[in-house]
């Protein structure tokens, strides 16, 4: 979605850096920009990091405007008068689903990857905060959200609102090599079923998603 709508954005807009590989996929060849912010509450780097000289992360919040960054942010930077005269969308996707597919992502590439159920153990590392995204003191803060089972049709959708009436195709990007040729639900136990099940009550409960 981000290399789609990056295609829609003037020299004026924020667009949030993001991996050198998704980068290379805008058909402008638009990287990120404007994203840098001077406001009180960025957080600044940590003294040792700049002392030793370590690269700052895209991601981190430390740039500005950044990758999968809390509406809660978002709307501090903007101010609530501006917050509230845009129009706001976000994804949502079956919380288990999404787990079996954060995984694959987070373990790509590796010679000896943890197993699923070890995997999960380190809440820290394995938790997928997608819901504290676009929510804001536990209620959903944005104006649509649509589902990655839908993504297309909702993405559409979410662009005729802000006026855009074409049809947009989405590019296929950060997309796991793996296959999950049985489904989500032959990696879970019933103990980890449930364990996701209190992880992401939120989602569960705001959109009914069932296992």
């Amino acid at each position: 979605m981000e290399i789609a709508l990056s295609q829609l954005l003037g020299p004026d807009d924020i667009i949030t850096p993001a991996r050198p590989d998704l980068e290379s996929q805008r058909e402008q060849g638009v990287g990120g920009q404007n994203y840098r912010l001077d406001h009180p509450d960025v957080p600044r780097r940590a003294l040792w990091r700049r002392l030793l000289g370590r690269p700052e992360r895209y991601y981190h919040p430390t740039v500005g405007y950044y990758e999968h960054m809390p509406g809660w942010r978002v709307r501090d930077y903007l101010g609530e008068d501006i917050w509230n005269s845009y129009y706001k969308f976000a994804f949502e996707r079956n919380p288990w689903d999404r787990q079996v597919s954060f995984y694959f992502y987070k373990t790509r590439g590796k010679d000896n990857p943890p197993t699923f159920d070890q995997f999960l153990k380190n809440r820290t590392k394995a938790y997928v905060g997608n819901y504290d995204i676009y929510a804001i003191d536990g209620d959903i803060a944005v104006d649509f959200v649509g589902m990655y089972e839908n993504v297309n049709n909702d993405f559409n959708k979410a662009m005729k609102e802000i006026g855009i009436k074409e049809i947009i195709s989405l590019p296929k990007a950060n997309v796991s090599t793996k296959k999950d040729t049985h489904g989500y639900r032959q990696h879970f136990t019933d103990e980890t079923r449930d364990m996701m099940a209190e992880w992401y009550a939120p989602d569960i409960s705001a959109f009914g998603y069932k296992f």
